[in-house]
């Protein structure tokens, strides 16, 4: 396995913990418990962000990493 799709996998799963989190913040009624799902979605997000950039400079510096 790749390290380009080790990190398309790793994004994947980040991805599904986001949504995850979204779902919980919105469907509980606690409000120190949706403040920490937001909280926890805010940080997932910028996870998410990085991870995301990384696989952009990998794709551009190692074209044999590209999602065909």
């Amino acid at each position: 396995m790749t390290v380009g799709t080790q990190l398309q996998q790793t994004i994947a799963n980040c991805q599904s913990v986001l949504a995850s989190l979204n779902t919980f913040a919105l469907e509980t009624q606690d409000q120190a418990a949706k403040q920490m799902f937001q909280n926890l979605s805010n940080q997932q997000q910028q996870i998410l962000d990085n991870l995301n950039s990384r696989l952009e400079y990998i794709q551009s510096e190692e074209p044999q990493y590209k999602e065909q």
